[in-house]
């Protein structure tokens, strides 16, 4: 099994046309803006990446290029796209990804079960699964839509057991459930990226190996400086500095993302629209907005992330000199 980095493992946002058709040469902007942001690896056709709105064909097309291209760079990628309704689509999907070399398939651990079915049905599912599909590395990815499964550290130690997975995106944002879990996959291949910023520091002292998350969309190469030197006893107070900084900013996750992080990626050079598909167009008045202009639409949410990434300006100044 190929094992997947410890580090940063930014889930990847898909860039749209005016004409709501995947964006190749922005899709290509960002990927060389995590090359150039210290980024371990992308976590591609995952729900930032707006999976669940885009068809199979450019699921499958997205994947590919980002494979590709995210290799090219000296990058891991792992992917999803485990959004088919039945098993036989999904296992058609999965084998078509894994067959593109993809490091790792990852599945969405709420497509394994319904909400009201037991764990002992997720292992069965699960089960099927790798059996059905040609791979020697799979992840799981606690999606929260549609609805939140979150994997218990007795379910998680019988996945790691299987020597079938490397990765787990946990989202249960609970310190407690994470050091269990910790403890569950010791030993094992399997390793668990956290998704919430406010608890990574004290996670990875439990035994997390980085972060896959919203916010290494915005500014990546700052959670990659917390995991390098989290340990480094003469940086212990500027980590704390740092981990501050992180978990305070990461409530801009709960605004109106992935737009405002399409916005931020115009802010810092990286062009694209705010075209999206998980918001109906006459909901915000950003879907307008194609410039990082703000003066023209006063916006409070568009000020707001010009205050956003004021604030990480002053604080990198301040913190790196």
């Amino acid at each position: 099994m190929k094992e997947i980095a410890n580090g940063v493992w930014p889930v990847m946002i898909t860039p749209f046309t005016e004409d709501n058709k995947i964006d190749y040469e922005a899709v290509q902007r960002i990927i060389d803006w995590y090359a150039d942001h210290k980024v371990t690896g992308i976590f591609a056709v995952c729900q930032s990446s707006e999976m669940f709105f885009l068809t199979k064909e450019e699921r499958l097309e997205l994947a590919k290029y980002v494979i590709d291209h995210g290799h090219e760079k000296g990058m891991g990628v792992i992917a999803s796209g485990h959004v088919a309704e039945s098993v036989e689509d999904q296992i058609a999907e999965a084998q078509a990804i894994v067959d593109m070399g993809v490091d790792s398939y990852v599945f969405i651990s709420n497509q394994f079960a319904a909400p009201d079915e037991s764990e002992e049905v997720v292992k069965e599912r699960i089960q099927y699964l790798i059996d059905h599909v040609k791979a020697d590395s799979f992840g799981i990815y606690e999606c929260p839509y549609p609805y939140k499964r979150v994997i218990s550290p007795k379910l998680l130690k019988w996945i790691a057991d299987t020597g079938k997975f490397a990765f787990l995106k946990d989202t249960c944002c609970d310190l407690d459930i994470l050091k269990a879990k910790c403890e569950a996959v010791k030993g094992t291949s399997l390793k668990i990226f956290n998704a919430n910023a406010a608890t990574l520091l004290e996670s990875m002292r439990m035994g997390v190996a980085g972060y896959s998350g919203v916010m290494a969309n915005f500014h990546s190469d700052l959670y990659a400086w917390l995991i390098e030197n989290y340990q480094n006893p003469a940086e212990a107070e500027r980590v704390e500095e740092m981990m501050a900084f992180l978990g305070a900013t990461s409530m801009v996750e709960c605004q109106v993302y992935p737009v405002n992080c399409k916005y931020h990626m115009n802010l810092m050079g990286v062009p694209m629209t705010l075209v999206t598909r998980t918001r109906k167009p006459d909901e915000l008045t950003w879907n307008k907005v194609t410039t990082a202009t703000a003066e023209q639409y006063p916006s409070s949410k568009i000020i707001e992330i010009d205050q956003f990434y004021a604030c990480e300006q002053m604080f990198r100044k301040a913190f790196f000199g």
